[in-house]
């Protein structure tokens, strides 16, 4: 049976060095290992670094995290910065000055506060709306059962293919995702043509902090994501047109 990367199970991260005493740790290492089972992927890659963009990148990534602690007395660890401030230090380390944010209509007013951080510090700032094609969800088969208002109205699908384009003609040096949809984001980065990175990721639930379901996994009320289920890929089947019309109608049977 073919062995998976399992690098989640791992107990031993032989892989690393200890933070306090700064020696390689010991111990055997599991069976499902990249370091035993991917060697030669793993060769190739840390060979891509000596290519001179990635390795500008890969130095200055290392220097920025470095720059964001500090050692205390008594060997506490001190976090220094937030990451809105990483992603202004990292930029300028790499002298990007033109940049460009791809946020959420639903985060106008945050968007609006990270244009005012960015141009504060001195950078060329681009931003733009996933709503900025203003083009209806009919275009790409939505019905009018799937609108999130109901029948009847105007809903404006969101463009992440348009958010990169237009990002991609302002020849921005850097690309930040703000809030985008699960899925929007993934078309964006597919079409974004510059390095990206993200501010913040969409969670409606959870403030747009989505690691906060990991911790309340442990808990009673969201016990239900460790609930072990087969996998179905036609619970939400894809059809022409991206309709769903007969799910609709089974919801609306069952209601």
């Amino acid at each position: 049976m073919k062995l998976y990367p399992q690098c989640a199970h791992c107990d031993a991260y032989v892989c690393m060095s200890d933070m306090q005493t700064g020696k390689m740790r010991e111990g055997e290492k599991p069976e499902y290992c990249p370091l035993l089972t991917k060697e030669d992927v793993l060769k190739r890659s840390i060979e891509l670094y000596d290519e001179p963009d990635n390795h500008k990148m890969a130095y200055i990534a290392a220097v920025q995290e470095f720059e964001n602690y500090e050692w205390l007395p008594g060997r506490k660890l001190k976090t220094n910065i937030t990451r809105i401030e990483e992603i202004m230090d990292f930029a300028k380390k790499m002298g990007y000055r033109k940049l460009g944010m791809a946020f959420c209509a639903g985060l106008k007013y945050e968007a609006g506060i990270a244009d005012q951080i960015f141009r504060a510090k001195g950078f060329d700032f681009v931003s733009v709306c996933c709503k900025c094609s203003s083009t209806p969800k009919e275009r790409i088969g939505l019905s009018d059962h799937q609108k999130i208002r109901g029948p009847g109205m105007i809903e404006i699908m969101c463009s992440p293919i348009s958010q990169a384009l237009v990002l991609n003609d302002e020849k921005v040096e850097l690309a930040i995702l703000m809030g985008l949809c699960v899925g929007h984001d993934t078309l964006f980065m597919k079409y974004l043509e510059c390095p990206v990175t993200v501010l913040a990721v969409k969670d409606r639930v959870f403030g747009h902090n989505p690691i906060q379901a990991l911790y309340l996994s442990q808990g009673p009320y969201y016990r239900r994501l460790l609930q072990e289920e087969p996998y179905d890929s036609e619970v939400f089947p894809y059809k022409e047109h991206g309709r769903y019309d007969d799910m609709i109608k089974a919801v609306e049977k069952a209601d």
